[in-house]
C-alpha cells in the first residue's frame, strides 16, 4: 500500500521556499533561528518510518550535493537518507549521482509502495495535490512572515478541505501541524 507523505518548513505567510539556505533565495535560511531538540527529533522519527523519498529536480540537486558527504551524526540520520531508496521526478535528470536514487516521471507515482516522503519539492508537492494523491500533510508552522517566495498550495479553483489530526507546539514556537483530507 502506497502512502504519500508531505512534510514541509512552512512560514506563516505560506511560504516554503530556501528554508535550508542553499537556493540563493533572499530569506534562505530562515528556519535556523527556530531550531530546537524537539523538532530534530520530529524530523528524525519522521525519516525513519519513512520506506523512500519523492523528490523534485530542485531539492533533488540540494540534497545530492549535500547528504552524500554529511558528517556522521551518531544516530542514523546520514546513513538513512543516503541508503534509502530515492525517486525524482523529472524530465530532465538523466544520471542521478546519488546513491538508490531512480528518475520517474509524475505519472509512475501512482505505481510506488510503501511510507513515501515528499521533503520540500513545492512544485512536485503541487502536482501530488492535484492528481489527489497526497495521504497527509506534516507542515512544521514556523513563527514568521517572509512576505515572497514559493507557496505550498499554488493557484487553484479546486476547494480541498483537510483534518487536523496531530498537533505539537515546540518550545521554538515552531507548530507541527499533521492534516489528511476530509
Amino acid at each position: 500500500m502506497r502512502r504519500i507523505i508531505v512534510t514541509e518548513f512552512i512560514s506563516l505567510d505560506g511560504v516554503v521556499e530556501d528554508p535550508g539556505g542553499a537556493e540563493g533565495y533572499k530569506h534562505g535560511g530562515w528556519t535556523f533561528q527556530f531550531q530546537d531538540e524537539e523538532g530534530m527529533k520530529f524530523k528524525f522519527d519522521e525519516l525513519m518510518e519513512a520506506d523512500a523519498q519523492l523528490l523534485g529536480r530542485v531539492t533533488y540537486d540540494g540534497f545530492a550535493a549535500a547528504w552524500p558527504s554529511m558528517e556522521d551524526d551518531g544516530v542514523g540520520f546520514k546513513d538513512k537518507m543516503n541508503a534509502m531508496p530515492k525517486y525524482v521526478v523529472s524530465s530532465t535528470l538523466t544520471d542521478p549521482s546519488w546513491q538508490n536514487t531512480q528518475v520517474i516521471s509524475l505519472d509512475d507515482v501512482e505505481g510506488l509502495d510503501g511510507t513515501i516522503l515528499v521533503a520540500g519539492s513545492a512544485r512536485l508537492a503541487q502536482g501530488l495535490h492535484a492528481r489527489g494523491l497526497v495521504d497527509k500533510y506534516r507542515l512544521m508552522l514556523y513563527p514568521v512572515v517572509l512576505g515572497s517566495g514559493k507557496k505550498l498550495f499554488g493557484e487553484s479553483d479546486d476547494l480541498t478541505a483537510f483534518t487536523l489530526v496531530d498537533s505539537l507546539v515546540l518550545g521554538s514556537g515552531t507548530l507541527i501541524l499533521t492534516y489528511q483530507k476530509a
